[in-house]
C-alpha cells in the first residue's frame, strides 16, 4: 500500500527540497533545531522539516513551536536515504521559561510512520501504515554563558498506536522517558554560528491492549548522538540547521540508523525580538 505522503514526495521531490534548503545556506543566516524521529531498521535515513517557533507574550516567557516533517529511510541491505517514505509529522509545542534557568513545555504530536517487512524486498507490512499519538512534557535546566550552553532535560511521554484498518480506536499504548545532554558551543559573539552537540538515552514500558494483561517493564531501548551546526542572522527571522544523528537501537544486539538532517524554521515572524537569540537553539523532536 502506498500512503498519501509518498504519493505526494518521491524521491525525485525530496531530494529537490533538501538542495534548496541547503543552497539557501549562501543566502540567509540561521539557528536551531528538529531532531529526526526514529524510523527502525535501515541503513541510512533522511529528515526535512519546516516550522514556525513564535514567542507569544512581551516578557518571552511563554513561546510556541509548530513544524511539519517528513522521513525517508533505506532498506536494510542499502544505503540510499531517499529510497521509500518513512513518517510524516505534525507537532504543536508550548514551552514556559521562568526567571531561573527552567524551561518546562508541553505538547501534543501525530504521527503517520510506514510498517515494513523485514526480510528481502522489504516490502509494506499488512497493515502498512502506523499512526501515532503523542502528548509530552518535559523540564530543561539551563547552565550558559556567553561561549556555550549546557543543557540536560528530562522528557516523559505517552504514546498510543492504531491502524487505518483497525476498527478500534487504538492497539498499544507506551509510557517513555528520554533523558538527554546537550550543549552548544558559539563560534561568535553574535551567535550566528553555532554546534551543537546531543547525547539522548530513552526508556520505555508498554501495553498491547487485548494481547498483554500488564504493563511490560520499563527497559533500555535505545540511544541517540547528534551534531548539529546551525546559522542565524542578527535581523533576519529564519533559522537554518543541518546535521547528522546516529540511532542506536535495542540493547542484546543493537543497530544503527544514520540520519542526514535538514530543519528551516521561521522565528517571531509575527513580531522579531533581538533578545531572544539565545533562546534558537533548542531541540524540539
Amino acid at each position: 500500500m502506498i500512503n498519501s505522503h509518498s504519493k505526494l514526495f518521491s524521491n525525485k521531490g525530496f531530494l529537490q527540497i533538501l538542495f534548496i534548503i541547503a543552497f539557501s545556506l549562501n543566502l540567509k543566516n540561521t539557528s536551531a533545531q528538529i531532531s529526526p524521529p526514529g524510523l527502525g531498521s535501515g541503513h541510512t535515513a533522511s529528515w526535512l522539516a519546516l516550522g514556525l517557533r513564535q514567542e507569544l507574550d512581551p516578557y518571552q516567557k511563554w513561546q510556541s513551536m509548530t513544524y511539519i516533517g517528513l522521513g525517508r529511510k533505506s532498506n536494510p541491505d542499502n544505503f540510499n536515504p531517499l529510497q521509500k517514505s518513512g513518517i510524516l509529522v505534525l507537532n504543536q509545542e508550548f514551552y514556559y521559561k521562568t526567571k531561573s534557568h527552567w524551561k518546562f513545555s508541553g505538547a501534543i504530536s501525530y504521527r503517520n510512520q510506514d510498517e515494513y517487512v523485514s526480510y528481502a524486498p522489504y516490502e509494506h507490512k499488512i497493515p502498512s501504515i502506523k499512526k501515532e499519538i503523542r502528548i509530552y512534557s518535559r523540564a530543561a535546566y539551563e547552565i550558559k554563558n556567553r561561549f556555550f550552553k549546557i543543557t540536560p532535560t528530562l522528557r516523559q511521554e505517552f504514546r498510543s498506536f492504531n491502524t487505518p484498518q483497525n476498527d478500534k480506536w487504538l492497539d498499544a499504548l507506551q509510557w517513555r522517558t528520554r533523558l538527554r545532554l546537550k550543549a552548544s558551543i558559539y563560534l561568535d559573539a553574535q551567535k550566528t554560528h553555532t554546534i551543537i552537540l546531543s547525547n539522548e538515552q530513552l526508556f520505555a514500558t508498554d501495553k498491547k491492549l487485548n494481547v498483554q494483561a500488564s504493563w511490560s517493564p520499563m527497559a533500555y531501548k535505545e540511544s541517540r548522538f547528534a551534531l548539529y551546526y546551525s546559522y542565524s542572522p542578527e535581523h533576519i527571522p529564519i533559522i537554518l540547521s543541518i546535521g547528522y544523528m546516529n540511532d542506536l537501537i535495542g540493547a542484546k544486539h543493537p543497530y544503527s540508523l544514520n540520519y542526514l538532517a535538514v530543519d528551516l524554521v521561521f522565528e517571531n515572524i509575527f513580531g522579531w525580538h533581538e533578545n531572544a537569540k539565545d533562546e534558537l537553539n533548542e531541540n524540539f523532536e
